[in-house]
């Protein structure tokens, strides 16, 4: 597939990253210099310096041939203009645009088709409190994932030393209360991820994906030995846009929320808009005012300022001062690893929240929806079986899938099946695939070959 994408800020150079590694043929066009340096380091992709909303840099990008433009420049207009000449000069299939000022995404007839043309709007910002929000609903998670417009999710949940299924195997529970309630899909180890069978055993700090219902949630909770819990009180850092967004969620929500901020003139704007979220002026690194605010009993204290260096570090330090969740916001992709091995628990991250978006539109078949999680390590993809597929009217024991990758759960009307090996999947079923990223470019062919292509 060809794949042009202007703009090589966070999310452009992150998909250039991704996609190279996936053999995509991708070429970027980027104006700063050090940006074109870092892409070309990273990523085996073309790279043309210029201006994405020039005709000449575009064609020259080879637009008359490319199946998909993605626009993820810091300016909205540019990503508009760049998407009006990929449909009226190039009638380009896909075109992406990332636009983030609200009055332009609420004229959604501009971006649709009688106009633009746009065929996906991304706002990472927006996205990242979403995934954020849903975080918060269930706080004991570290990762959730809605599938089929929120009949299925998959929460990702840490096993503690006392767990009652450290040391045991998954066919173990075979039989027992919980089959047929929830999937274990993966299984977070180290830096790997397993997609597990049932000889596989539970180890003490595993991170469990399960995937079921939104009311079996419990259920899984029950079965790592945790007790559910509900979002109390939360504080935020930060000044930005996101930590304000945030708040403004957390109103909606009815969450007892406080946000700590150290610019006046930004607390007393803070003020203004906010309702019920008390804003405090002061330092995210003041010990005393963090444990005057009762850091030990917060559901969650989230790290939310535009300096990501700090967030890390005043999420480590709230995490020493007894917080029992905190999360760090940070665009940059390299911290991520970092961010996962010294304690901070969730990661907020809006580039990973574009990319999951985008990458519905590179992956072959008809995809609904895509999410990667672990560091990408692993996706989890929603398909619709098509009457074509031979995934379809037989028993899923007598389909050879891919190794590495497992069928979480099927959808079926109003109905949440997880599956056996007696499921036998239906024409029109929504099926969620998880796939460690070996196994990804096999699922893909089957994919392209046995659902067919859009």
């Amino acid at each position: 597939m060809k794949i042009i994408i202007i703009g090589g800020g966070d999310v452009g150079l992150h998909l250039a990253r991704r996609l190279s590694r996936e053999s995509e043929d991708v070429v970027v066009i980027e104006k700063n210099e050090s940006q074109i340096k870092q892409i070309l380091e990273t990523s085996d992709v073309q790279v043309l310096q210029g201006s994405g909303s020039s005709l000449g840099i575009l064609r020259e990008a080879g637009i008359e041939h490319a199946e998909m433009v993605i626009a993820v420049t810091d300016s909205d207009e540019v990503n508009m203009i760049v998407s009006l000449i990929a449909d009226t000069q190039a009638n380009v299939p896909v075109k992406i645009a990332r636009i983030r000022n609200q009055e332009y995404t609420k004229a959604s007839e501009i971006l649709g088709k009688e106009h633009l043309n746009i065929d996906l709007v991304i706002n990472p910002e927006s996205e990242a409190i979403e995934s954020v929000a849903k975080l918060l609903d269930i706080p004991g998670a570290n990762e959730v994932v809605d599938f089929a417009d929120g009949k299925v999710q998959m929460i990702g949940v840490r096993v503690d030393h006392n767990s009652p299924i450290v040391g045991k195997k998954l066919l173990d529970f075979r039989g027992g209360e919980f089959e047929g309630e929830f999937l274990v899909a993966a299984i977070s180890r180290g830096n790997r991820i397993i997609i597990p069978r049932g000889q596989d055993t539970v180890f003490a700090g595993d991170l469990l994906f399960a995937i079921t219902e939104p009311n079996e949630i419990p259920r899984v909770f029950q079965f790592v030995g945790k007790e559910e819990e509900t979002t109390k009180r939360v504080i935020i850092m930060g000044g930005g846009n996101i930590a304000l967004n945030l708040a403004l969620k957390l109103e909606e929500k009815g969450v007892n929320a406080k946000i700590i901020e150290e610019d006046e003139a930004r607390c007393s704007q803070f003020a203004e808009i906010l309702d019920k979220v008390v804003v405090l002026q002061g330092k995210g690194t003041d010990k005393d005012l963090l444990k005057e605010e009762g850091i030990k009993d917060l559901s969650y204290f989230i790290a939310a300022s535009e300096d990501e260096e700090k967030n890390v570090l005043v999420s480590l330090l709230a995490k020493r001062l007894g917080a029992r969740r905190v999360m760090a916001l940070t665009h940059d992709i390299t911290y991520h690893q970092l961010i996962s091995t010294i304690g901070i628990d969730v990661v907020i991250s809006p580039t990973f929240a574009a990319v999951n978006s985008i990458l519905r539109y590179v992956r072959r078949g008809k995809v609904i929806s895509v999410a990667t999680f672990q560091e990408e390590t692993a996706e989890a993809i929603e398909v619709v079986a098509l009457e074509t597929s031979d995934l379809v009217n037989k028993p899923l024991r007598s389909i050879r899938f891919p190794k590495g990758a497992i069928i979480g759960a099927v959808v079926r009307n109003d109905a949440t099946i997880i599956p056996t090996g007696n499921t036998v999947i239906l024409p029109g079923d929504r099926v969620i695939i998880v796939a460690i990223r070996p196994a990804i470019p096999k699922v893909e062919k089957a994919l392209m070959v046995k659902l067919e292509y859009f």
